[in-house]
């Protein structure tokens, strides 16, 4: 391979009300909404992004909110689960969070080296806040709402579940240079790396499930790192003579991204570490205005007022209040 991966870059979801999705990602869930653009193919909704402070690879979450968008299924062909990385002991102060904000939580133990909490947010997508035994070193974003001893670290994983894992799991070993950390049961383990929070993988094998229909509660498709812009156009080559259907690089302002489904259906994207979420706004702003890319400059009075107003809780850029 001219590559492999260092790892998980972002997952993207359908949302419902960009309001109700703000609130609850910043509010319940403790990001920082680090950009508030629109969806470069369709303008008239917004695209953003939550993260860490500065939106580091790794550590994002990123939504397509449609309101009155109807509700998807969850099924195979999809990441139908993302986790966040919390701390050991975290999971108490957890739940007791999401119970005074009326989010129904339960604690699952998956083994004596994770523990889980899962919940799923106001449009039904299922997410986990997974305590492991291995410290996770990344920098939380320290918000009114969650204290940094507490707070998300970043991705932890995603689950893709599929008809038969057989060929996911190769496309995954050989194409993206992830390695089989375990195998129990129905479920397969893959890592880019050390197995560390960030950089895992779980394929479920389920012959049974229902077909994943995309619409609202379900993720549209996960991404995996590339260093540059350079390496992904050497791996997109190599990607496609292998065989596989993929897109041109496309300019998506803060990263480059090519796009392509692995056999069991799951949207897989590829998307550059660089340039970064910085290139537009400052640090201590982002996600305060609604930024544009220069090709949709041109239309931000029809684009302002097509989509819906939103509210962004003050604890986003604390420097803004000092």
């Amino acid at each position: 391979m001219v590559a492999a991966t260092s790892g998980l870059h972002h997952v993207t979801a359908i949302g419902g009300d960009p309001q109700r999705n703000i609130d609850f990602y910043i509010t319940g869930l403790g990001l920082r909404l680090i950009k508030r653009t629109v969806n470069f193919d369709d303008p008239s909704t917004y695209h953003l992004y939550y993260g860490d402070e500065a939106g580091q690879p790794g550590s994002l979450m990123t939504f397509f909110p449609w309101k009155g968008v109807p509700k998807g299924r969850i099924g195979a062909g999809q990441s139908t689960s993302t986790a966040f990385s919390v701390p050991a002991g975290s999971l108490g102060w957890w739940a007791g969070h999401f119970a005074q904000l009326g989010v129904s939580a339960e604690v699952t133990t998956e083994g004596s080296e994770e523990e889980r909490l899962s919940l799923r947010d106001p449009d039904g997508l299922q997410l986990d806040l997974i305590a492991s035994s291995t410290t996770d070193p990344r920098d939380p974003w320290d918000s009114a709402s969650v204290p940094a001893e507490f707070a998300v670290r970043g991705q932890h994983s995603s689950v893709l579940t599929v008809r038969d894992a057989a060929a996911t799991v190769a496309l995954l070993t050989d194409d993206l240079g992830l390695t089989v950390v375990s195998e129990h049961g129905d479920r397969t383990r893959l890592a880019a790396g050390d197995a560390m929070p960030g950089n895992i993988v779980d394929v479920i094998s389920d012959p049974l499930a229902p077909v994943g229909m995309t619409a609202g509660g379900t993720v549209h498709h996960i991404a995996f790192r590339a260093p540059d812009h350079a390496t992904q156009e050497l791996w997109r080559q190599e990607l496609v003579g292998r065989g596989h259907q993929v897109t041109a690089i496309l300019d998506r302002q803060y990263f480059t991204s090519i796009y392509f489904r692995e056999p069991g259906g799951v949207l897989l994207e590829i998307a550059t570490d660089t340039p970064g979420f910085d290139i537009d706004e400052p640090l201590l702003e982002l996600g305060r205005s609604l930024k544009l890319p220069p090709w949709l400059e041109p239309s931000r009075e029809a684009i302002e007022h097509s989509v819906i107003p939103i509210t962004v809780p003050q604890e986003n850029n604390p420097a803004d209040h000092d």
